[in-house]
């Protein structure tokens, strides 16, 4: 089906460059066909977008749909206390129709906030349920947003992911904890087989990527294997690295050098490979990053709110390598409006020194947001820009609008004012998945209510599973303290102010 979006004006081509010539963006199927000055096209449905601004669909290179029940319950805590209340010791076990529901709030809401695609890190928690897989790739589907799944995959016991347990947690709970359940490799790598056919990102709006979830949390065999799987298959990976001072000195006592540089010597970094958050960074694994061609990503909203640091975002784009960015999920940042991503990128690297030109700027922002995204997924040559041959996954956002008002710089005021209410359409794989601020694949309301009735159904048992926590709280705040005084081996570039 050929679609003209009539008289919009664009940021054009890969260079993201604003023109305020009215265009028509021709589009074939599911990719863009051409642009023609405005009014000039004529075979096809004309959806009348005059006076928007046609951006690129935003990329969520990661989110976690398994926290979105968790929204509004946790703030104050660091990543090393706060992620047990995820992953309790009592773990709530929502049916698969309240999976479904949890995955579609992150879904929703990316598209009301110009997200058109999502990276879903999901854990599946303590065994794999087919049905509750089924329902998350459902979700998806039926939302009409592109999304590419991870299962969030480790071989090691979470209490083993910190130095110096044994010597900190009583033994029975130690044992206690060593003895959870958890998928077996063998389990996460036959259900990677039986999902590769129909959900492969390079073919299908709903695919799936490798996740396994850090190193600290993965032994070398099983490192190995996510590799080889994701190099045979073709898919990307995705791996959370040295997010928070703790796992700096982790590293150090794990395997006596960076987690960067473990992985650079288990030949793991290379394209289409994303270290999530990457905080702490020295000089030396910047260049390592950049000589292997893996990227790396910003979620700054969720290390703000975790209080993890600021990236060294400029170092690592002075150094070539690639930036993404991330909402991160739910349970930590109330939200995964990645355009409140785009501004806290942009706004928080203008606390790192006094040098101004050094500052992040909007387009920047932008870019990393959209083509700095799709190159870490290896679709580099198909998402993330307004451009003949590709994928037509857009937003139209109307200038008439508060946050456009005057116009003057619509990528600043994209980045800096807008949060989502401008929205006039939504387009993914060049269906209109949003039309005159309405989603048009799901009836918005009548979830809405379902999800809220889904989790105070299941609130009782949240509050159960926070209880949990407690024991094991108690000792990790003493792991947290002392790893806090420990000091490492090298210098990442200084990723928060002194206390």
């Amino acid at each position: 089906m050929r679609k003209i979006l009539s008289n919009v004006r664009a940021l054009h081509g890969t260079e993201q460059r604003y023109e305020p010539r009215r265009v028509d963006v021709v589009i074939e199927g599911e990719r863009i066909a051409a642009i023609v000055p405005g009014g000039s096209a004529t075979d096809g449905e004309c959806i009348p977008l005059d006076d928007c601004v046609l951006m690129p669909g935003l990329i969520n290179g990661h989110q976690h749909s398994h926290e979105h029940f968790h929204k509004g319950r946790l703030e104050n805590l660091p990543l090393e206390l706060w992620m047990h209340y995820v992953r309790a010791p009592r773990p709530v076990k929502p049916t698969p129709r309240q999976v479904y529901l949890r995955t579609l709030i992150g879904a929703l809401e990316s598209l009301r906030s110009g997200t058109t695609t999502l990276v879903d890190d999901v854990s599946l928690g303590q065994a794999i349920d087919p049905a509750a897989v089924d329902a998350i790739f459902q979700a998806y589907e039926d939302a009409g947003i592109r999304a590419l799944v991870g299962f969030s995959m480790m071989d090691r016991a979470i209490v083993d992911n910190f130095p110096e347990v044994d010597s900190i947690f009583p033994s029975p709970l130690l044992a206690q904890l060593r003895a959870q359940p958890r998928p077996s490799p063998d389990a996460f790598f036959a259900l990677l087989e039986s999902e590769l056919a129909r959900h492969h990102p390079q073919h299908d709006r709903v695919g799936m990527l490798i996740a396994p979830s850090a190193p600290q949390r993965c032994t070398p065999e099983f490192l190995a294997r996510c590799r080889e799987f994701a190099d045979t298959h073709d898919l990307p990976v995705i791996i959370h690295v040295q997010e928070t001072r703790l796992q700096v000195v982790t590293a150090q006592a794990f395997y006596g050098k960076s987690m960067v540089m473990r992985l650079a010597e288990l030949g793991f970094l290379r394209p289409g490979t994303s270290l999530i958050h990457a905080v702490w960074l020295s000089d030396a694994e910047i260049a390592c990053l950049a000589r292997s061609g893996a990227s790396v990503q910003h979620n700054p909203w969720s290390n703000l709110m975790l209080g993890s640091g600021v990236q060294p975002v400029r170092a690592l784009l002075d150094a070539g390598v690639n930036v993404s960015l991330g909402s991160d999920g739910c349970a930590s940042t109330v939200t995964v409006n990645m355009l409140n991503v785009l501004g806290s990128a942009a706004a928080v690297s203008k606390i790192r020194g006094d040098d101004y030109s050094r500052w992040l700027s909007a387009a920047e922002a932008l870019h990393a947001g959209t083509i700095g995204g799709a190159t870490a997924l290896g679709l580099g040559s198909q998402l993330g820009a307004i451009e003949p041959g590709y994928r037509a996954d857009l937003v139209a956002y109307r200038t008439d609008a508060i946050s456009f008002t005057p116009l003057t710089d619509p990528v600043r005021q994209l980045v800096y004012a807008e949060r989502g209410a401008a929205i006039d359409s939504v387009f993914v794989a060049g269906e209109a998945v949003m039309r005159n601020g309405r989603l048009t694949r799901v009836d918005e309301g009548a979830l809405l209510r379902e999800i809220n009735a889904a989790y105070e159904a299941l609130g009782a048992e949240f509050d159960l599973a926070d209880e949990s926590v407690a024991p094991l709280r108690a000792e990790m705040e003493k792991v947290y303290a002392r790893a806090q005084a420990l000091q490492a081996n090298w210098q990442p570039h200084p990723a928060k102010l002194a206390g």
